[in-house]
């Protein structure tokens, strides 16, 4: 049974965490309006490589969930969280949930400290981007020992950041089961990489080809393994308790974007709405307006509800994180497209039109909503956790709402 009850004072925000919010909102207003955030989704590595930096050295984001014997900052993800929230706020491309969240998350649940030793002080500079393959989605990817020890063979579609991420951690076939493995396709296996959905270039054992999405501001990729050396991470039989784990972690991460990403797009309705006038009065004040906003902040503050209760679930390590996992998936998807679908309208026509940002935020919200399993996938889901029925895996579809091929 799952108690949903947690001690209200853990939902509430710290003065250090408020701290922490007004420092990225600052330096985020500085470096990723609309046109910015356009520019650097179109960068060679779908992100701007000075704003990581600068994020891991001015104020240490990267490190924050990541323990001080592992080179972080020995925070928790509730820290992590305002991060992914304000980051969500702007739709900044930078990579940190496949990063932090899914591969730092991954290292960690492994409990192998050569593999952390080895990584996660790279992911906690800002020196090393990272990623995961082979989950949600499953991957056809085999690994088997060459001469010089593991080699991987087949293929994972649609990898976040799967492009240029310098880390790899892939699920993958092993003689003895599903297995961890860890690949740096730079580091002397000649990477090939093309922008389409050709065939990738190059003549080294991994290939990878940038996807076309739904999303531009969040690249994916097709990883082709042809022998591409790796190593193993973790032990035999562990991979797929760590890879729902680590999915958990995906949809509480996912979900802090959400609500940063609906609250732009209310604040920026309530402003359009206070100066637009329509019958020499400001549209804001019509009834019909006020209610359909209000609706909205409705939506919104249950979304950042039970997005608090899932951050507290994780950060604090307790049982009931598959829940809040799922019901966080399930409130604040809901509460992203029906912000977003505000912003085009409330909006009129002008919110239509390539150069307005609302498209990019109908954009995030559509591929992010199957990211990591749908709103339906989540309640079937809930239902077997609750016991209401007999599946519990739940959130099994990929993510097809984020292709555009």
């Amino acid at each position: 049974m799952f108690r949903l009850d947690t001690d209200p004072t853990l939902l509430l925000e710290s003065e250090e965490r408020r701290q922490l919010r007004e420092v990225l909102r600052e330096l985020l207003k500085e470096t990723c309006g609309p046109e910015e955030v356009r520019k650097q989704a179109a960068e060679p590595r779908g992100h701007d490589r000075l704003l990581w930096e600068r994020l891991a050295s001015e104020i240490g984001v990267q490190a924050l969930a990541v323990p001080e014997e592992f080179g972080g900052a020995g925070y928790t993800f509730a820290e992590l969280a305002v991060a992914l929230e304000e980051t969500g706020r702007v739709l900044c491309p930078a990579p940190l949930l496949p990063t932090v969240v899914l591969a730092g998350h991954t290292l960690l649940r492994s409990g192998d400290r050569q593999a952390c030793q080895r990584w996660l002080p790279g992911i906690a500079d800002g020196s090393l981007t990272a990623t995961v393959a082979g989950f949600p989605q499953a991957a056809n990817v085999a690994a088997e020992r060459g001469a010089g020890g593991w080699v991987l063979r087949g293929e994972a579609d649609f990898v976040l950041d799967g492009e240029g991420a310098d880390l790899i951690l892939v699920a993958a076939e092993a003689p003895d089961g599903t297995r961890l493995f860890a690949c740096e396709p730079d580091h002397g296996t000649g990477t090939g990489t093309r922008t389409g959905t050709g065939p990738g270039v190059g003549s080294g054992t991994c290939e990878r080809v940038a996807r076309r999405v739904l999303d531009p501001t969040r690249r994916q990729a097709l990883v082709r393994f042809r022998g591409t050396p790796a190593e193993p991470v973790g032990e035999a039989g562990q991979a797929a308790a760590i890879v729902a784990a680590v999915l958990d972690a995906g949809r509480v991460a996912l979900a802090a974007e959400h609500v940063g990403g609906s609250a732009h797009a209310l604040d920026a309705v309530l402003e359009y709405v206070r100066h637009r006038t329509q019958f020499g009065r400001p549209i804001g004040s019509f009834q019909v307006v006020k209610h359909r906003l209000a609706d909205l902040l409705v939506d919104l503050e249950g979304a950042r509800s039970a997005s608090a209760y899932a951050t507290a679930c994780l950060a604090g390590g307790r049982a009931e994180l598959p829940v809040a996992a799922s019901s966080a998936a399930v409130a604040c998807s809901g509460a992203y497209r029906l912000a977003t679908a505000e912003y085009v309208q409330l909006h009129g026509g002008i919110g239509f039109t390539w150069e307005h940002p609302a498209h990019l935020y109908v954009r995030r919200a559509r591929a992010g909503e199957a990211l990591f399993g749908t709103a339906d996938d989540h309640r079937l889901r809930l239902a077997g956790l609750l016991g209401l029925t007999g599946r519990t895996n739940g959130a099994s579809r990929t993510n097809r709402a984020s292709r555009t091929d």
